[in-house]
């Protein structure tokens, strides 16, 4: 298996770390049975992939193998943002049968962390995402990994994660702080419901902890995050 490095992996502070810690230990409380957990959000740039990005990370770091599974096939941020050092085989690769599951998993430079990116855009990402291969892809997976998390595309914009959450053990949304409208983040969260997969929960993204006072400077790193 190769390594990959991928950088702005440990850039967060003693906040950051704590509210992903704290996340990671809500998502473990929620029982041994959910080990597939997919993220999800209303629209673009709410911060999903890095949130989703930096629970993996936190879960290798104590100690549980992970695999991370970039399955936004449309518009993935990851290999750009984090700056890949090397040419990928992804997602889009194995369900299009170009390349086998060895070949597109990847050791990450943290311990216990490994990566499965998008790939380029594929003509019919909601096709092979509702697959049978994907489906045995991420069995595969589950059996393998103490955890498999998902990066989705946002449930605002298309279906794809909506077919994803066929595979998923649970779902997560991500909610930007002063970006989405409560209305909004209802509709999407019935969308998410009538998939019939269960909701772990929200994460409330880009929390500005410093204009919150006392009751938000307690509570907001517990559960709000702020990755851009």
């Amino acid at each position: 298996m190769e390594t990959v490095g991928i950088s702005k992996l440990t850039n967060l502070d003693f906040q950051g770390n704590e509210a992903y810690k704290t996340l990671r230990s809500n998502i473990q409380f929620c029982g041994s049975d959910i080990k597939v957990i997919g993220f999800t959000s209303c629209t673009p740039n709410e911060g999903k992939s890095s949130v989703s990005l930096n629970l993996a990370v936190s879960m290798a770091e104590s100690g549980k193998q992970v695999v991370f599974v970039d399955a936004d096939l449309r518009k993935s941020v990851l290999i750009g943002r984090y700056k890949v050092n090397k040419p990928i085989k992804g997602l889009s690769h194995y369900l299009s049968g170009i390349n086998a599951e060895e070949e597109i998993v990847y050791q990450a430079n943290t311990d216990n962390l490994y990566m499965i990116f998008s790939g380029p855009v594929p003509p019919n990402p909601s096709e092979l995402l509702d697959s049978e291969k994907f489906i045995t892809l991420i069995k595969k997976l589950s059996d393998a990994y103490d955890y498999v998390i998902i990066d989705t595309p946002p449930l605002g914009s298309v279906i794809d994660s909506a077919v994803i959450s066929k595979v998923c053990d649970g779902m997560v949304m991500v909610v930007a702080a002063n970006e989405i409208s409560y209305k909004f983040a209802q509709r999407v969260k019935v969308q998410l419901e009538k998939t019939g997969c269960k909701i772990l929960g929200a994460v409330l993204n880009k929390v500005d902890v410093k204009e919150s006072g006392y009751y938000g400077k307690y509570y907001g790193k517990y559960y709000g995050v702020s990755e851009k």
